[in-house]
């Protein structure tokens, strides 16, 4: 597990850009998580302007009827498809919530160098409850950083199912 870095000043920006995906995740209805995916600059005192964004989603599973259109998943296409090719070394992928096993599965075999993410998924967590990203038997192991806008990114959840709830005891 790779630390936070107070040196990518970045890290904290792109994961800010991944909130608002969630918030608009949230807006349409859909479990807020937002996911950013950029090229890992060449200095990590880079700042953010000088990033390039390869893709950014949001979950989008009730909207298009998909199971697996998770926000990971849809900037993934998105990245590969700047990128022109599925093999994305020399990025940094940022997402608001611990990716699920098909994300992290996902993301292992597009080659992502870095995972960070905000609040960690210790029931569903493909890093945490599944250990897909350190599994000895995969062939790419990307570097994670947890803990990254975490209290936002928790925020974010907790009052989307707070609403969720409220709205569901007001139709009884």
């Amino acid at each position: 597990m790779e630390e936070p870095n107070p040196s990518r000043s970045y890290d904290a920006a792109f994961m800010r850009m991944a909130l608002d995906e969630a918030r608009r995740a949230a807006e349409e209805g859909e479990v807020p998580t937002g996911c950013v995916i950029v090229e890992e600059p060449a200095d990590p005192a880079a700042d953010a302007s000088e990033v390039r964004i390869l893709g950014r989603a949001h979950n989008r599973v009730e909207g298009l009827g998909d199971a697996t259109a998770h926000a990971e998943m849809l900037a993934l296409a998105q990245a590969f498809a700047a990128r022109g090719g599925w093999r994305l070394g020399g990025t940094r992928l940022y997402v608001t919530k611990e990716p699920c096993p098909m994300c992290a599965g996902a993301i292992v075999l597009a080659r992502v160098d870095a995972v960070v993410w905000g609040v960690s998924d210790p029931k569903r967590g493909g890093s945490t409850e599944f250990g897909i990203f350190a599994h000895p038997g995969i062939n790419h192991h990307p570097a994670v950083v947890a803990g990254v806008e975490e209290e936002a990114s928790r925020a974010v959840l907790v009052d989307f199912f707070r609403r969720r709830r409220e709205e569901g005891e007001r139709e009884e």
